[in-house]
């Protein structure tokens, strides 16, 4: 779903604050994009390389930790495209999402480096808007290699259900669930009247629920709810795929609900306990009452081979400091952090207390 907030700073300082050069107190490092472009995509591949993606088709990409942004060459005919979402594989590698109606939404990919795109997917629903994208990653034998397997697009319903998009793969053609080879019999799920995402930061979905599937957030008058896709009964396939029955359930979140409210961001952290769960924590409020923020964490979530059974959904006993569009997790520190229009939070005990952080005493 479209809005007109801005986020140029803030996702640029996020994707800064989420650097390997994050500092102990976990202090700012303000840097300069050398763009006006309002940038809402990020992905932070690690040693230094992250890119980021906005509007009039702006990409940038940084091999040294972010001290220098490379303005990257514009794929063909995105010169007007708003590029909501990112996801890099590599310094040379990655895969851009614009979000807009119909034809306006595509996939676009590189790999050289941004100098050249190839034009990957283009929005079959002529009334869809896309949202958000992620590709499950999973950490190799060192830091600097990852592996992909599935990933996952979703946007706004498009009669009355949530169109998801998958490839089975990171560099496989991109089909509908439903009709794709892993989820083909999963059809998508159904929205409430008045229920959709929101493009703020390409979080609203979040591809490492566990294993190998996938949740996402929504907002607006009929949401509020996490939603994720179960099996009823399953079982492995060739090339170690998923082929059981799928349906979505969804939980109402304690959150706010409006046209302009809900749950923005959904980020995962794996429990100790039990490597096929994860735990979620999930960041929303007013996007046009930026003093209204609210988080939820929900323990123990998503196995992906039974229905989630009684998870412990936790409201924040001191919540953000106001409407927050992006939330992730920092394993070497241990702690939540979220960004928003109006400043950072950061919480150490799982989203019960948050806690303001400021970039510097001369910043807001």
């Amino acid at each position: 779903m479209h809005h007109a907030i801005t986020h140029r700073r803030l996702h640029a300082a996020f994707a800064i604050l989420l650097l390997p050069t994050l500092a102990a107190q976990a202090q700012w490092d303000i840097q300069n994009s050398h763009t006006t472009a309002s940038l809402r995509g990020i992905d932070n591949v690690g040693n230094g390389i992250a890119w980021a993606s906005g509007t009039n088709g702006t990409i940038l990409r940084t091999e040294d930790g972010g001290h220098l942004w490379q303005l990257c060459a514009i794929p063909p005919g995105a010169e007007k495209l708003d590029f909501r979402g990112i996801q890099a594989f590599d310094a040379n590698t990655a895969i851009v999402m614009s979000s807009g109606k119909g034809d306006l939404s595509r996939l676009y990919k590189t790999t050289d480096g941004c100098q050249t795109w190839k034009l990957l997917f283009t929005n079959p629903d002529k009334d869809g808007f896309w949202d958000a994208i992620q590709f499950q990653h999973h950490n190799g034998p060192s830091p600097s290699y990852r592996y992909f397997s599935g990933g996952v697009l979703i946007g706004d319903p498009v009669g009355g259900k949530f169109p998801i998009f998958s490839p089975n793969g990171y560099d496989k053609p991109w089909k509908p669930i439903g009709q794709d080879r892993s989820y083909r019999k999963c059809p998508p799920p159904l929205a409430r009247t008045g229920e959709t995402l929101f493009a703020a930061s390409n979080t609203a979905v979040t591809a490492t629920a566990d294993g190998n599937t996938f949740a996402f957030v929504t907002g607006g008058k009929g949401g509020a709810r996490l939603m994720f896709p179960h099996w009823h009964g399953w079982n492995w396939g060739y090339d170690n795929f998923y082929e059981g029955i799928c349906s979505f359930d969804g939980i109402q979140l304690p959150m706010p609900s409006s046209e302009t409210s809900g749950a923005f961001s959904i980020a995962s952290r794996r429990t100790l306990s039990d490597w096929n769960r994860v735990d979620l924590m999930i960041v929303g409020g007013d996007y046009k009452n930026p003093q209204v923020g609210a988080a939820v964490f929900v323990r123990h979530a998503v196995p992906f081979y039974k229905r989630l059974l009684a998870p412990r959904i936790i409201a924040s006993k001191t919540p953000p400091h106001g409407y927050r569009s992006a939330v992730a997790y920092d394993s070497q520190q241990k702690l939540w952090i979220t960004v928003g229009p109006n400043g950072t939070d950061i919480s150490r005990d799982d989203g019960r207390n948050w806690r303001a952080l400021k970039p510097s005493p001369t910043d807001p």
